[in-house]
């Protein structure tokens, strides 16, 4: 659990990236939880487009992926939701 303060300086990180990733009509599958793993574990934070096909909202989908692969939602705009989750092997960004 991270706390506001952290979060907030996530948002920071966030605001400056590209979506890396779009959930459409298939929704959230084991495949997709795994790229969004792999890619958290490499980078720590990354932010996602919902399309408006996929029937969830931001906050809807980044509760469910949050919960599936142990992340935690920094911020959900829009259509769009930034997910962090501190990398095992090599941590890059240091929370204050």
């Amino acid at each position: 659990m991270i706390t506001s303060k952290q979060r907030s300086y996530l948002r920071t990180f966030g605001n400056k990236l590209q979506p890396l990733f779009q959930l459409g009509k298939a929704g959230i599958e084991q495949n997709f939880l795994k790229q969004i793993e792999e890619a958290l574990e490499s980078r720590e934070i990354i932010k996602i487009k919902v399309l408006n096909n996929s029937g969830l909202t931001a906050r809807e989908a980044s509760d469910i992926i949050c919960e599936s692969i142990g992340a935690e939602a920094v911020q959900s705009i829009g259509s769009k939701c930034v997910l962090y989750k501190r990398s095992i092997k090599k941590p890059i960004i240091e929370l204050p």
